[in-house]
């Protein structure tokens, strides 16, 4: 879940970036500052998990790719930005990243490799907010990872299941493929990646 501030005035990404405070959580949406809440210990399994899987192809590929543990996806031209759950950047294009240094921010697509949410309840923002944004910015991968089955009918079935979307970029559009139960989830980037959706919803157990 996600809760908005108190503001009587819409913000810039700049003054939202000299005012978040240490060691919480937040995210820009339109101007909006909004408080990401402490995730629980289910959505901290699941994303430590895919976090860990998916460092490990990297290291083993010897990729330039890196994990970061916080950093900022921001839209250009809009007043928003986004803390993916796992996000996998590009180390060689983040010389032209100009916020890079300074405020752990990217605003470029070739930046970016993977965006991953593992949804909580505000699940709109992740299945339709996010999935513009990082269309228009032309992130290649975005994986929406709904273990707790919440997500619109249209998406995840109905009876509502848990479900993996895993979001392809193909001339400039979304190709989105669900993975359910025991199917092996496919991702373009890594089509090493040996995993079932149910492994990754147990992550932990």
């Amino acid at each position: 879940m996600v809760q908005a501030l108190a503001k009587t005035e819409l913000v810039t990404f700049a003054e939202f970036a000299a005012w978040k405070p240490e060691n919480r959580l937040y995210e820009l949406h339109d101007g909006v500052i909004v408080e990401m809440p402490q995730p629980v210990g289910k959505h901290e399994q699941v994303k430590g998990f895919l976090t860990i899987e998916l460092a490990f192809l990297v290291r083993q590929a010897n990729l330039p790719y890196f994990l970061p543990s916080q950093a900022f996806v921001k839209v250009p031209d809009a007043e928003s930005a986004y803390l993916p759950d796992v996000l996998i950047l590009k180390t060689s294009n983040l010389v032209n990243e100009q916020l890079w240094e300074s405020q752990s921010t990217v605003t470029q697509g070739a930046s970016v490799v993977i965006a991953i949410e593992v949804v909580s309840t505000n699940w709109r923002v992740d299945y339709f907010t996010k999935v513009k944004d990082y269309e228009e910015m032309g992130i290649p991968e975005y994986w929406i990872v709904d273990y707790l089955g919440i997500g619109g009918r249209r998406f995840i079935g109905n009876p509502k299941q848990p479900t993996i979307l895993v979001h392809e970029l193909v001339d400039g559009e979304y190709q989105v493929t669900a993975f359910r139960e025991d199917e092996r989830v496919i991702s373009p980037t890594f089509p090493e990646l040996n995993l079932t959706a149910n492994q990754i919803f147990q992550a932990g157990n």
